[in-house]
């Protein structure tokens, strides 16, 4: 299943009257993610900084970089989709280019996730933005 744009996850959170529902939303996008086999969960994929286990791997066709992400905790998945949304499929410069701060400000995120969610998500966008620079 195709996510869909960021701007289209904005509008469809500004749907919902609570955040009960859109949490419900948010998990059903990160169950929309194919998890990753076993053996791509390596040490060196995992990403540093998140309280669950997140494995991030990256492929870059000399255009366009993808992103196939997994991880052992539900809400955290729904994360990753929101993320995914905002870099998967881009330019390096895209993703470099792209306002993470106001996408995240317009979905009210920050606010309603726990702080070490919330430092788990920025350290997610470090590596794929530190990812970008690399094949820039």
């Amino acid at each position: 299943m195709q996510l869909p744009s960021s701007d289209e996850i904005i509008d469809d959170l500004a749907f919902f009257d609570d955040w009960e529902q859109r949490y419900q939303y948010i998990i059903d996008l990160g169950k929309s993610i194919p998890g990753l086999p076993e053996d791509a969960k390596t040490p060196e994929r995992l990403v540093k900084g998140c309280q669950s286990s997140v494995w991030l791997v990256e492929s870059y066709d000399g255009s366009k970089i993808n992103f196939d992400v997994d991880s052992d905790a539900v809400i955290v998945q729904g994360l990753l989709a929101l993320v995914l949304a905002a870099y998967n499929n881009k330019t390096p410069s895209d993703i470099l280019a792209f306002d993470i701060d106001g996408y995240f400000e317009a979905l009210d995120l920050e606010r309603h996730i726990t702080p070490t969610r919330g430092n788990g998500l920025r350290a997610i966008v470090g590596k794929i933005q530190e990812l970008a620079k690399a094949n820039a």
